[in-house]
């Protein structure tokens, strides 16, 4: 698999304290968040967490791609949303791995249509395009 450049438009920069049981912020001061693990893996759960984090950029991420595409194929998108599942596990290898599952619901378009949207979405978006070949990602219409 070939590494694509980029002409890099922005670069966001956070730095994080203590790792997953810590401080996480952004070098601009609009991000800045407590971490910890949640309860399901031992955790307090009193702040967020990194799979939190990821599940956020990526939902609101596929969400402008979908727009994206949208335009393209003159789709009425409007009232639509994109819930990301970001899930944490071990591998079979001893680490630590990642799942991810996406749902969207478009009101305006038949089901047939979201499922195109989702597909073409999924070829647009930076997040689908960082992780495709990486992790499992399912996307699913609601």
């Amino acid at each position: 698999m070939t590494i694509q450049k980029i002409d890099s438009l922005y670069t966001a920069v956070a730095t994080a304290e203590n790792g997953r049981d810590g401080r996480v912020s952004s070098d601009d001061g609009q991000l800045d968040v407590t971490v910890n693990p949640p309860k399901a893996m031992g955790g307090s759960g009193a702040g967020t967490n990194p799979e939190q984090l990821f599940a956020a950029g990526y939902s609101a991420c596929f969400q402008g791609a979908l727009g994206v595409v949208a335009r393209r194929e003159k789709a009425d998108i409007s009232g639509s949303t994109v819930t990301a599942r970001v899930s944490i596990g071990k591998t079979e290898a001893g680490g630590f791995g990642l799942e991810v599952e996406l749902e969207a619901s478009i009101p305006n378009v038949d089901a047939a249509t979201a499922k195109d949207l989702l597909e073409k979405a999924h070829q647009v978006c930076p997040y689908s395009n960082a992780t495709r070949g990486n992790i499992k990602v399912e996307l699913s219409v609601v």
